[in-house]
């Protein structure tokens, strides 16, 4: 007799505020054959939370063994049983563990489902105070200087809104960066401990707020950025646009790179920054 495949059930879970845990995730906790959590801990403080008991299996599924597990999981569904994923807080799989296991599920035409719940990213798209019809979520940037710059300067020209999340030991470099890439003046926001008691969003240019953060921003982080303008980038006057070429070089990069990468990100020809940075020199001879 042939077993029908079970179902893989992504659930969010709350991102601070219990109460935001929604009613199903209460009934796929009890009712689940198999719960793979990114935290055993962290499940069993949120089950206690909800005055719940998982009837079925609990094991870990995290960054560290999602390679090995997801075999072992989807035997198990391949088996009929119904699979509950969660992870610390939030959606499954959105720079959490997960991607693989939908992936592979969905390889074996396995059902997959969702149990929608609270979103970091939503929240703070929806509390920033900047344009929400377009957006694109970066997740983190690399934690190496260098590779930083390399990704933010990819997305120097983007028109539509930046979501990213932030570790609070590296919120400081990474507003100050996007300072140099994107421009002091780029309106942002930084939205620190959504739906918990501690809640702050504070808005402001890119300058201001990396200068604020200087001083220590602790909590879960995720930061908001206004997209490029299609036209106020070009306005830039010619000494600006050598200050961001010189900022570049200071960093190490070759001059001809820096004057394309500044070029690109304030939506110039290559030309004209190329001009002001010779001008430049030879008024300084």
């Amino acid at each position: 007799m042939t077993v029908a495949p079970g179902t893989l059930v992504l659930a969010g879970t709350p991102i601070g505020d219990i109460a935001d845990a929604p009613p199903r995730l209460v009934e796929e906790l009890t009712g689940a054959d198999v719960v793979a959590a990114e935290d055993t801990r962290r499940l069993r403080r949120l089950t206690q939370a909800l005055g719940v008991t998982p009837k079925g299996r609990v094991v870990s599924y995290f960054e560290g063994n999602e390679s090995a597990r997801t075999p072992e999981l989807v035997q198990e569904l391949l088996g009929g049983a119904r699979v509950l994923l969660v992870t610390d807080a939030g959606m499954p799989s959105v720079s959490d563990p997960g991607y693989r296991l939908v992936a592979a599920a969905v390889e074996q035409d396995i059902r997959v489902t969702a149990v929608p719940g609270p979103s970091a990213v939503l929240t703070a798209l929806a509390l920033s105070g900047l344009p929400v019809d377009r957006f694109c979520f970066e997740g983190f940037l690399p934690r190496k200087a260098g590779e930083r710059l390399a990704r933010l300067r990819e997305v120097a020209g983007e028109r539509r809104t930046l979501v990213y999340f932030e570790s609070t030991h590296r919120i400081g470099e990474t507003l100050t960066a996007m300072a140099e890439v994107f421009g002091a003046d780029r309106r942002a926001a930084v939205c620190r401990e959504l739906t918990k008691t501690y809640e702050e969003v504070r808005r402001g240019g890119l300058g201001d707020l990396a200068a604020w953060a200087a001083e220590g921003v602790r909590g879960e982080i995720t930061v908001v950025v206004e997209g490029a303008e299609e036209t106020g980038a070009a306005e830039l006057d010619a000494e600006e646009l050598v200050r961001r070429v010189r900022v570049r070089e200071e960093a190490g990069e070759r001059r001809k790179e820096a004057i394309a990468a500044v070029a690109v990100a304030a939506g110039v020809p290559k030309r004209e920054v190329f001009d002001a940075v010779v001008a430049a020199k030879h008024a300084g001879e």
